[in-house]
This record gives C-alpha cells, structure tokens and sequence, in this order.
C-alpha cells in the first residue's frame, strides 16, 4: 500500500519531531536503566526541570547572544553580498582578494578572539566580530559562485545588443544569484551562532556561552544542557525562517516551479 501525495507530505512533516521524541525517549530510558549520574549525562526530564527552573535567566542570556548573532550576521550578509559580487564580476578583484579570503577563512576563529578583546575588550564586540567572522565567507563564496558561472553564451548575446557589464550584472547576475544568496544565507546563520557562542565563552559575562560556563564550573551539567537546547531551537527558527524566505523568493527556480 502506498501513500497519497497528501499522506506523504504530512509523513515528511512529522517525521523530524518522530525523531526527536524517539531520541529523548532512548535517552531517557537510557539514563533511568543504567543509573547515569546527572552530573554526567542528565536525562531529557533533568535538562526539562532546569529549563523551567532557570527559565528567566536562559531567556535573558539567549538575548545577549541572539542580538550579538544577529547584529555579527547581519554585517556578513550586506558585506558578504557585496564582496561576493565584486569577485564574480571581476576577475582581477577575483586574482587579488579571494586567495586573502580563503587563507582568512582557514584561521581558526577562536584565535581570533583574544585579539578582539584587545581591541575592544571583554563584552559583546567580540561576539559580534567572531559572529561575522564565521559567516562572511560562505555568503562571499556563494554570490562570487553565482556570478563567475554565467553563462559565456549569455554574456556575448547581452554585449552584443549593446549592454555594458554593469546592466549584465544588475539585469542578469544578481537576480541568478539570489537562490544561491539565499541558501548561503540559512548556513551563515548557524554560524553566526557558532561564533558569538564561542567569542562568549572565552571574552564576556553575559550570553549563553558565559553563562553555560559558569554553569559547567559549578558541575550544573543539566543547565548546560538545557542552555545547548535552547541554542539548537534558536538556530533552527532562524534557519528555517531562511528557508521559507528562500522558498518564497526564488520558487521561479525551482525543478516544476516548486
């Protein structure tokens, strides 16, 4: 027997919380069965207790990061889409800045916050900084991308009737490369978390990440766990509101129209 289109798209809907609901249960039998130390690995019922308990100061804390992820991803997002298409368009700007940008990219981020606390000391810069660090470079590769794969045979017909390179790039590669824009857009996003999370747990006393280090130091694994929690729900929203703005802008390039 098999299902209806309809039957099919509900099943595929309810599928990530069927996961979900079988993980916590095989992990809360788990811990119950073979007695695990709370200190250790709490239970999904533990890590449920300190989210209501300690509600107020997770939401306080997740603000913190989620203003400096915003604020560091934002910045990524105007200057990745610039920078993006600079290099797509030229191939001296290409020559000269994407190898920089590659070797930038390859530097561990977390080196580079001790640098920032020293330019601008403990507090929310850094995160922002580490956020945007993070998240720059995958929307500069996807635009650039974008950009530098017109077609040859586009490009020579639009020259030909009289278009200069600056009207190719607005009329024809910007609207190309929105879908590949877009999609970048859903993984910078997470990044951008990474990194303000990082940044936190190294230069700041406020945020998810100071505060999930002050809780490990106390042995308060359940907090930590319940503060991971909220930080994995937060990127999840964020980059499925990506997605239903990539769904919504660019259906025009999707297989069937889809």
């Amino acid at each position: 027997m098999t299902l209806s289109q309809a039957g099919y798209r509900r099943l595929r809907l309810v599928m990530p919380w069927l996961v979900a609901c079988a993980l916590v249960l095989l992990w809360q039998a788990g811990c119950v069965l073979f007695a695990v130390p709370t200190n250790i690995l709490p239970a999904p019922s533990a890590i449920g207790a300190a989210l209501v308990r300690f509600g107020p100061l997770i939401a306080e804390e997740a603000a913190h990061t989620l203003v400096a992820t915003l604020v560091g991803f934002v910045v990524a997002a105007g200057l990745g889409l610039l920078t993006g298409a600079a290099i797509g368009a030229s191939g001296l700007v290409y020559s000269g800045v994407y190898g920089l940008l590659v070797a930038f990219n390859a530097v561990p981020k977390v080196a580079l916050v001790p640098v920032f606390v020293v330019w601008f000391g403990i507090g929310k810069m850094p995160a922002i900084l580490t956020a945007f660090s993070l998240s720059f470079f995958p929307v500069v590769v996807a635009v650039a991308t974008a950009l530098a794969t017109i077609e040859p045979e586009v490009n020579d017909v639009l020259r030909s009737l009289g278009a200069t390179r600056l009207q190719i790039l607005i009329k024809i590669g910007m609207p190309r490369s929105l879908p590949f824009y877009l999609a970048s857009l859903k993984v910078a996003v997470t990044l951008a978390f990474v990194g303000a999370i990082t940044s936190e747990t190294v230069a700041s006393n406020n945020g998810i990440g100071a505060m999930m280090i002050a809780a490990a130091s106390d042995f308060n694994v359940a907090l930590v766990f319940a503060a991971v929690v909220v930080v994995g729900a937060l990127g999840v929203v964020m980059y499925a509101l990506f997605g239903l703005a990539e769904a919504r802008l660019t259906f025009w390039a999707r297989r069937g129209g889809e």
